[in-house]
């Protein structure tokens, strides 16, 4: 079936590289790496052998990453749906690998590539000539050889791949070691050695061509001259990846604006003025039956007429997939309402590229990769001003379910129990649940209860319908208001991290906010009411209240901007204890206070801002920023001796004097035993670091 294809492939290199410039966690960039599977090699080609032993014109051409190792390619391997199976296959084997090429065509491409399976293939009965050593060598049919992948073709290298080991091991196919260690340690014989070395058994008379004593390195690079040269191979760059399938049998999807005239066949595209092209209403759209997509039922829609030729004309009847929507619907939310163009070139400008994007690690080589691929081919036809689409990817944890933890203890062969930290497969184990009642956390891990050096399992499952574990915000907001979810949201832990939903923590920040609002409005009246105003009086802070409101600030600051949510909230907290602790409640210090804390819980921020005094909202109020002057903490510790020996410690600023360091230990009512009785006969102060008090006792 002929169907649309975006050629992805022409951007792979580009899509690679530029993963560098992306603040995305390495594990994504690793997983799309993986998905594009760039690899640098050489096609080699070996020509089949008729039964005389004569080169065919056929040639099998495979790609390989390590074309130093072309002596020691003592078979090939094809795919079973390579297309020269069927020629290739001799008259003796041929039941045979009919049968093979049957069996391999109900598996997946998964279970065929799993390496835990054991390997299977069939010998074609037929050989191809290895150019280097001159030999003919066998020409097998293996299943863990893909045709989507390189050539569909190997060869096989068994001294020196693990997969080729296991097969030649399976089937007595010959071994050839062509790589020893550099530091000449050897080769284990009972596994492939796959690292790098020096080439040993790598030369031949009959094709005048050694490598022998070279590096890996330098004798790739020599094998590829030397093929390029004897016309038997090339230097290739290979991709896992493939060229993107862009069309679906179905009624449900963005229309091609594309017909086909109905003489030549030729695909003219809709003119520009007549999009864009909409579906047509209809009340069937299931299959045809056919083959034919369901759009294909609407005869008037399809029959159409090029109004440049006025040849009558059929429209294209696939539609796009879903991606063809979600691939770049963050530039339609910068200028939603444009009907002239995709997105007006000065707001694309201000906005991208998008600061911000968070999403599951499920969309990494999908919907991030399609759409920095289709965020590439807009910046190449001026549609956008960067070259990728998302700045910052943030993977957001799971919050799990509050009611169904489940404890597990591992029991070994011999009945007794092992800690779940010295459990290497739990597959050797006996697993047996234990009763939450018998389970104590201790630090990050939970032990027995009857047992304590025994750590045991925890683990908690997702919220589903099926294990009664899911919360209903609406429930959560009927009891405790939105803010104290949005709070307790961020409040559970790193955005990052995986975290177990506890309804006790949403009465914790619910609590609070309440201390927050009574910190600034004061308590109810008597009537249960609360005032219109606030309690804060308009007075000049003092240093101590500006060290607070700055260090709050800087600590929010900080924490927001690196997603650590959980910790600006805390800090916040701190402010509100420590706030609690004052005489007064200056309306600059609360006000700033409230501008922090309105990301967080908005609702209530607003109403504190009103009471403070302001009529307009407080989304359009500037940042606080911190002061470096009230950020110092200009108090030290100053330990206190009497006699040399050390009795207690006093807080001072810093600076103090001798004098006002011994007013304050005078003062103080923890060294009154010490003095009480006593004539101070010398005082000797170093600043800032002791200050010893020298007494005799009074006779």
């Amino acid at each position: 079936m002929r169907q649309w294809m975006l050629k992805i492939t022409e951007y792979a290199d580009r899509l690679l590289e530029d993963l560098d410039e992306l603040d995305w966690p390495e594990s994504i960039k690793e997983m799309q790496r993986n998905w594009i599977g760039r690899s640098k090699g050489a096609e080699l080609d070996f020509y089949v052998l008729d039964r005389d032993g004569q080169e065919r014109e056929l040639k099998l051409t495979v790609f390989t990453t390590r074309p130093d190792t072309i002596f020691g390619a003592t078979y090939l391997v094809i795919a079973p749906e390579h297309p020269f199976l069927a020629s290739i296959t001799s008259d003796s084997q041929k039941i045979y690998v009919e049968d093979y090429f049957e069996k391999a065509s109900r598996k997946s491409e998964l279970e065929r590539t799993d390496l835990q399976k054991d390997k299977s293939g069939v010998f074609t009965g037929s050989c191809a000539r290895n150019a280097a050593t001159g030999e003919a060598i066998p020409i097998w049919v293996a299943d863990y050889v893909l045709g989507s992948y390189g050539t569909g073709a190997i060869m096989a290298v068994p001294a020196h791949d693990s997969r080729d080991y296991e097969f030649a091991t399976k089937y007595n196919l010959p071994i050839r070691q062509v790589v020893i260690p550099k530091d000449d340690s050897g080769c284990a014989t009972d596994k492939a050695y796959t690292g790098e070395g020096i080439m040993i058994n790598s030369s031949s008379d009959r094709s005048q061509f050694d490598i022998n004593g070279l590096s890996t390195a330098e004798a790739a690079a020599k094998v590829i001259e030397w093929v390029e040269r004897t016309r038997h191979g090339k230097k290739k760059v290979n991709y896992k990846l493939r060229d993107w399938l862009f069309a679906r049998q179905r009624y449900w999807g963005e229309p091609f604006p594309v017909f086909f005239l109905e003489d030549t066949g030729e695909a003219v595209p809709v003119p520009e003025s007549d999009l864009p092209v909409t579906l047509p209403e209809m009340d069937d759209f299931t299959p045809t039956g056919t083959g034919e997509p369901p759009l294909a039922k609407s005869i008037s829609w399809v029959n159409t007429t090029d109004l440049l030729s006025g040849k009558p004309a059929k429209r294209e009847t696939n539609t796009m997939p879903q991606w063809a929507g979600s691939c770049w619907y963050y530039l339609r939310f910068m200028d939603p309402k444009n009907s002239q163009a995709l997105v007006d070139e000065s707001k694309e400008r201000y906005w991208s590229p998008v600061d911000v994007y968070v999403g599951g690690a499920e969309h990494s080589v999908l919907h991030l990769l399609y759409s920095r691929f289709w965020h590439k081919v807009l910046y190449d036809i001026g549609v956008v001003s960067t070259r990728e689409p998302f700045k910052c990817l943030i993977n957001q944890g799971m919050i799990l379910g509050e009611w169904q933890v489940e404890y597990t203890a591992f029991i070994n062969k011999k009945g007794d129990l092992v800690s779940a930290d010295l459990v290497d497969y739990i597959n050797e184990y006996r697993q047996e649940k234990v009763p939450a009642s018998n389970v104590l956390k201790s630090g990050e891990a939970y032990v027995l209860k009857n047992n304590p050096s025994v750590r045991i399992n925890a683990r908690a499952h997702k919220m589903s319908k099926s294990r009664g574990n899911v919360i209903n915000p609406d429930d959560i907001v009927n009891d405790y208001g939105a803010d104290s979810l949005r709070l307790y949201e961020m409040f559970m832990g790193p955005l990052r991290d995986t975290k177990v939903w506890s309804t006790n923590g949403v009465e914790g920040v619910h609590r609070f906010l309440g201390r927050t609002w009574r910190l600034i409005v004061g308590y109810p009246l008597s009537d249960g009411s609360y005032r219109e105003t606030t309690i804060t009086t308009d007075v000049e802070p003092s240093h101590e209240q500006l060290r607070n409101l700055h260090q709050c600030i800087r600590k929010v600051t900080e924490e927001m901007e690196g997603t650590r949510y959980n910790t600006a909230i805390s800090a916040m907290m701190e402010f509100v204890n420590a706030a609690y602790k004052w005489e007064t409640h200056p309306r600059s210090i609360l006000e700033n206070f409230v501008l922090l804390l309105s990301p967080f819980a908005p609702h209530i921020a607003e109403e504190l801002w009103q009471r403070l005094g302001h009529a307009d909202s407080l989304a359009y109020e500037p940042w606080p920023e911190a002061e470096e002057q009230y950020l110092k903490d200009d108090m030290i510790v100053l330990p206190i001796q009497i006699n040399g020996k050390t009795r207690g410690k006093l807080q001072l600023r810093e600076g103090s004097g001798e004098d006002e360091a011994f007013a304050a230990v005078v003062q103080d009512k923890h060294f009154e035993k010490y003095l009480s009785g006593h004539t101070v006969r010398k005082r000797i102060y170093v600043p800032g670091r002791i200050l010893n008090i020298i007494v005799q006792q009074n006779k």
